[in-house]
């Protein structure tokens, strides 16, 4: 896709792309199938594989770990938790991380966060999908943004594969259960764990309250901290970046930061970063 500007005012021209749009709307009405082929098992694999691929993948992988360095792991076990991540269906790791390391170099600038809030709910929450801008979406240009897990040939071949992995883990699925297994460990999963994070975009951007003064629009929100295993405590997160914990306050509940301290226990998460005492 090719951007063109305006001669007045030096903008990209937002062009929808049909092949995202369609994309999505398949992902979505497969999603709607899930009461055809209901079962408790199903059920089961669909919650375990969201914590799993959003709170383990996405939030600790992808975004504590890769996109802030809040803590680091052995090389191996780094792999491990970016293989997690790109099963999410959230984009490989470099696309993922450059994206999010803008968001927060440029929070809310109309032109330089991929999903900035200024232009409203549903732009932050799911449009700037739709309408991809070159500068976010093209390799050559959002790589820049991530030359650590660009050094990686694994990274590169992650960010290139990812789909061929939700492929692999179909199969897998198919043949533990069915068609069921498939529909809530792929579809209906994909689609909840898309919302519950695209929140943090938008939903933390406009309600909830602040610890700290920020200059963007950052919130916490527990509902939002709920449906993803912490990262809902966002006004605690921009003030504080790199911490790894975003929860602050003792009733801020971070099931991601569990996760940090169980692999720290085992000796395998260290250097963690941690907020200054007051």
């Amino acid at each position: 896709m090719t951007q063109q500007l305006t001669a007045t005012e030096g903008k990209p021209v937002l062009t929808l792309s049909r092949t995202n749009v369609a994309w999505f709307a398949a992902i979505h009405a497969l999603a709607l199938l899930a009461p055809w082929f209901f079962s408790w098992s199903a059920l089961g694999v669909m919650i375990l594989l969201h914590w799993l691929f959003g709170s383990i993948g996405i939030c600790l992988g992808y975004h504590r770990l890769l996109t802030h360095r809040s803590f680091q792991v052995p090389q191996w076990l780094e792999y491990i938790l970016a293989t997690i991540g790109s099963l999410a269906l959230q984009g490989g790791p470099i696309f993922w991380v450059s994206g999010h390391r803008l968001h927060h170099a440029h929070t809310e600038d109309e032109e330089q966060d991929p999903y900035s809030a200024r232009r409203g709910f549903w732009w932050s929450h799911m449009l700037w999908l739709c309408y991809p801008r070159e500068p976010f979406f093209d390799y050559e240009s959002y790589k820049k943004f991530a030359p650590d897990l660009d050094r990686h040939p694994y990274y590169r071949w992650l960010n290139r594969n990812f789909i061929l992995l939700q492929v692999l883990l179909g199969l897998l699925l198919y043949g533990l259960g069915g068609w069921s297994f498939v529909i809530y460990g792929i579809f209906l999963r994909a689609v909840l764990l898309w919302h519950s994070t695209w929140l943090i975009n938008s939903a933390t951007h406009r309600w909830g309250y602040r610890n700290f003064p920020a200059e963007d629009g950052s919130r916490n929100l527990w509902w939002a901290a709920i449906l993803t295993y912490g990262e809902g405590w966002h006004n605690n997160h921009h003030a504080h970046p790199r911490v790894a914990k975003a929860g602050q306050r003792w009733w801020e509940i971070d099931v991601t930061w569990w996760a940090i301290q169980i692999l720290q226990l085992l000796g395998l998460a260290k250097k963690i970063v941690m907020a200054k005492e007051k």
